[in-house]
């Protein structure tokens, strides 16, 4: 019995903790609820993130061959493998080149379209403000004219179209001469 108080009062534990019952997981979703649980006992400690797997590449070729084989015969059982797996080797490292240049074009041809695209839509916006702006501005002609219509009696108009200021004339002549009928009287009071 002193030995078993011995085994639990140990001076490199500390005796606050818990002992866990064990758990098995049956399914995947409770295994990973288990993770979940575990994290969360000490929301304080960073959660471990595993590190982004190195992507493979093959062994570079070699600089100077030893052992050289040639077509003539006698070449030993043990010379076939090692030609065997050098000729693996080299296919593997051919079809990572290939793949490799082939994402480079891939991506290559991605950032152009991007590019593309960016200009497309930049070409729409600018043609769109410049559709807006030509609104904005009739829209501004157009309150000009009606403002120096109620207020000045001139005639006078900043249409570009010879029709329009022929037009706008006669319509201020016909204004001015229902404002003269309105001015004269037509008969005065106390006047014999």
């Amino acid at each position: 019995m002193a030995a078993h108080t011995q085994k639990n009062n140990k001076p490199g534990k500390s005796g606050g903790k818990e002992a866990q019952p064990l758990i098995l997981p049956k399914t995947p979703a409770e295994e990973q609820r288990l993770k979940l649980e575990r994290l969360m006992r000490n929301p304080d400690k960073p959660a471990p993130l595993p590190e982004r797997p190195k992507e493979w590449s093959p062994r570079g070729p070699p600089e100077f061959v030893r052992d050289v084989m040639g077509s003539s015969a006698g070449a030993g059982s043990g010379e076939f493998h090692v030609y065997r797996h050098l000729r693996r080797r080299e296919y593997q490292r051919q079809d990572f080149l290939d793949k490799m240049a082939e994402k480079q074009d891939k991506d290559v041809d991605y950032l152009k379209r991007l590019e593309q695209n960016r200009l497309a839509a930049e070409e729409r916006t600018a043609k769109r403000r410049k559709k807006r702006e030509k609104l904005k501005q009739k829209k501004q002609l157009a309150k000009k004219a009606k403002m120096e219509g109620k207020d000045g009696k001139d005639g006078d108009s900043n249409s570009s179209s010879s029709s329009g200021e022929e037009a706008e004339k006669e319509e201020d002549a016909d204004e001015e001469t229902k404002e003269d009928d309105a001015e004269t009287p037509s008969f005065i009071m106390g006047k014999k």
